[in-house]
């Protein structure tokens, strides 16, 4: 018998730390688009941010793993931590194509990074050979595909971002439902940001 094969959106993030804007948009992608997953996946470090202000790689992957956990749609990946550092998005692509060539890849990203593209390494090569799902983004309208494979998906957008979750808790404010319940609790039970 013959499996059709699985449509998974790679979700790409530092998520430091996930929050609710992350989970409607993987949601939404899993729910609304022809897609059959939404795999979130943690960058250790993202090439074009600063790493200074990021929380250790194997919390933020725990943070996320229990957002998700009750999602059968999504999940958490950790793979980018056993390639080489920073993690640049074709060399991911390419490895889990190798690994798993039944399945067909697309990226999730919002138009404000889309713009971006042309400044990633072997943009051409992702553009010619995996499709893109674009969550637009006020501001960042895309105006140019670059010649890629691009759908423009309307998702639902919170103005929430993890910058701001980490200022408001070193001002000791409280970030209760910016981020899923579990991990607003583990967060305030382990301190993390505070410092």
């Amino acid at each position: 018998m013959y499996l059709a094969a699985m449509k998974i959106g790679l979700y790409f993030g530092s998520f430091n730390p996930v929050h609710t804007g992350h989970m409607i948009i993987a949601n939404f992608m899993a729910y609304h688009t022809d897609l059959d997953k939404v795999w979130l996946v943690v960058s250790p470090h993202n090439p074009l941010k600063s790493s200074s202000t990021l929380l250790n790689e194997h919390h933020r992957l725990h943070l996320a793993e229990m957002a998700v956990q009750d999602e059968p749609r999504l999940r958490v990946s950790n793979i980018e931590f056993s390639l080489p550092r920073p993690s640049f998005t074709i060399d991911t692509l390419t490895y889990l194509t190798e690994k798993f060539p039944t399945q067909e890849f697309v990226v999730i990203m919002g138009s404000d990074s889309f713009q971006n593209i042309p400044r990633w390494k072997n943009y051409r090569q992702l553009l010619d050979n995996y499709a893109i799902y674009v969550y637009s983004r006020p501001g960042h309208e895309v105006t140019d595909t670059f010649g890629g494979n691009v759908t423009i998906v309307d998702a639902p957008l919170l103005d929430i971002s993890s910058s701001n979750i980490r200022r408001w808790i070193q001002e000791g404010k409280s970030i209760r439902y910016m981020v899923p319940d579990n991990v607003w609790k583990y967060m305030s039970e382990n301190n993390y940001y505070k410092s």
